[in-house]
């Protein structure tokens, strides 16, 4: 069974950074999409970073608009962990944000950011940024 822990949230001001971690719990002879997403009050889930990786390596990453160059996703698979890192808060980056795993076909080599094609989610971990 897949589960997904997130941690790290908090509040910050804005300018300030923030890192969050999630635990995951993968089979590990399925492939998968790992990615950050996160929903601000009446706003639609959207996607943040996803990233598809393998031990050491990194095959393929992508960012939202708005968080490129100030957002850095990476993996740990030795450690089964996917974090965020978050730097340059904006106040428009405050939301709940999710981890999300999708399992993919063994020819897909790309990942989307849309919510609907993730399967696994965790519970969310709150960033509140101030200005």
């Amino acid at each position: 069974q897949v589960q997904l822990v997130e941690s790290g949230g908090g509040s910050v001001q804005a300018g300030g950074s923030l890192r969050l971690s999630c635990t995951a719990s993968l089979n590990t002879d399925n492939r998968y999409c790992m990615g950050w997403f996160r929903q601000g009050p009446g706003k639609e889930r959207e996607g943040v970073a996803v990233t598809l990786s393998s031990g050491s390596s990194t095959y393929y990453a992508d960012y939202a608009d708005s968080v490129k160059g100030r957002f850095t996703i990476s993996q740990d698979n030795a450690k089964n962990t996917l974090s965020l890192q978050m730097n340059s808060l904006k106040p428009e980056d405050s939301a709940m944000y999710y981890c999300a795993a999708a399992r993919l076909a063994w020819w897909i080599r790309s990942c989307t950011k849309a919510p609907g094609d993730y399967n696994y989610w965790g519970q969310g971990t709150q960033v509140t940024v101030s200005s």
